[in-house]
């Protein structure tokens, strides 16, 4: 039986490939890409033999994508961003089960009634509340000691508060979270919800992560390692 892969012209593999690597598509859309280098790469991630279809359609989308600049969009939205730092910042972790969220309502909704920092999220195996360290016990006692997978207190949020334009704006989550974790900082939480792109990271790496974001924001050079 064929494979997914023979079902597919070299052309559309060529193009596939180039959108799942946002670097790569970045390079070709300012020219910056060895085409022939590109193409030998692609051959042999993919296991294409036809080098002059990979080639050629590597050109063809480069046309294509000269008319774009996704980077200098990305960076246009965060020139108008802001930064928010916050400490003492917990996480609890709770099995994914209706009683945990049933049980958090009381203590949830005290919580936004003081406008503290409250984030509950819900995965397939778990249910993630970000809050203030001071709230912690009562999340614990909401959640109750059975249904708790995990705690992590005394950490940071960062949070980049940008205009309503992010939303409609490709990549400019995915680019904060790579300048991130090219300079090893270790995201405990990475959240976006509507203009606000919040990231959880430890004590250790709260002014590495600050300085990397201020210095997207400001159009300054990230400093190498955050320094």
């Amino acid at each position: 039986m064929d494979g997914p892969k023979e079902k597919l012209s070299s052309a559309e593999l060529t193009r596939r490939y180039i959108d799942r690597h946002p670097s790569i598509r970045d390079c070709i859309s300012k020219d910056l890409i060895n085409y022939s280098s590109l193409s030998r790469l692609i051959m042999k991630e993919l296991g294409v033999k036809n080098e002059e279809a990979v080639l050629a359609a590597s050109r063809r989308y480069a046309m294509k994508l000269a008319k774009t600049d996704f980077e200098g969009a990305v960076m246009s939205i965060f020139e108008q961003s802001r930064l928010e730092l916050k400490t003492r910042i917990c996480i609890a972790v709770a099995k994914n089960e209706w009683i945990v969220l049933k049980n958090l309502e009381d203590v949830v909704r005290k919580i936004l009634g003081e406008k503290s920092t409250m984030q509950v999220l819900q995965s397939t195996n778990g249910i993630t509340v970000i809050s203030e360290d001071k709230h912690l016990p009562s999340i614990v006692r909401a959640i109750g000691q059975d249904h708790i997978i995990s705690v992590k207190e005394n950490l940071a949020e960062i949070t980049v508060r940008s205009p309503p334009a992010i939303e409609d704006t490709p990549g400019a989550f995915a680019y904060l979270m790579a300048m991130l974790s090219e300079q090893g900082v270790n995201l405990l939480e990475a959240v976006s919800c509507y203009t606000d792109t919040i990231f959880i990271v430890s004590r250790e790496d709260m002014m590495t992560a600050f300085d990397i974001l201020s210095a997207v924001i400001e159009g300054r050079i990230v400093p190498e390692n955050g320094r």
